[in-house]
C-alpha cells in the first residue's frame, strides 16, 4: 500500500494486476487500483479534478486530466473518506503512476493534493536485483 498526506488529506493506493484482462502476447497489460481519500482536517473539502502521469517501462509518459474521479466530485467533511476503484492499461509489463487532485475547501480556497507514486507490476516482468 502506498500513502501520502498533503494538507491534512490522506491518499492511500493499492494496485492489482488483472491477468484475466491482460494479453501479454499482444503487449496489453491491465491493472486495477483502489484509492481511499480521507479528510483528516477540520474543514469540508471537495475533489474537483484529477491529473495522472502514467509511465510505462519504456519511459513513455501518458497524462490524463479530467473532472472528478469515476464520474464523481466527492465532498468530504472532517473525518470522512471516499473510496473508489479504477484501472489502466499499458503496453509494457510494468510501469508507474503518480498524480494530483485539485481540491477546494469550504472557504473557497483551491489546493493540490498529491497522489503517491505507485508501481504497476505484473508477473511477466523479469525482476533484476542490482
Amino acid at each position: 500500500m502506498y500513502e501520502k498526506i498533503t494538507h491534512h488529506i490522506r491518499v492511500s493506493v493499492q494496485s492489482f494486476y488483472l491477468a484475466d484482462q491482460s494479453r501479454p502476447f499482444q503487449s496489453h497489460y491491465v491493472w486495477a487500483y483502489e484509492i481511499e481519500i480521507e479528510n483528516q482536517g477540520d474543514q469540508t473539502v471537495q475533489l474537483l479534478s484529477r491529473h495522472w502521469k502514467i509511465t510505462d517501462a519504456k519511459g513513455i509518459l501518458q497524462e490524463v486530466r479530467g473532472p472528478g474521479v469515476v464520474g464523481e466530485q466527492p465532498v468530504l467533511g472532517p473525518g470522512e473518506s471516499f473510496r473508489y476503484s479504477s484501472g489502466t492499461p499499458l503496453r509494457t509489463p510494468s510501469g508507474m503512476m503518480v498524480g494530483t487532485y485539485d481540491m477546494i475547501n469550504e472557504d473557497g480556497d483551491h489546493f493540490i493534493i498529491d497522489i503517491p507514486a505507485f508501481s504497476l507490476d505484473s508477473p511477466h516482468e523479469r525482476t533484476v536485483i542490482n
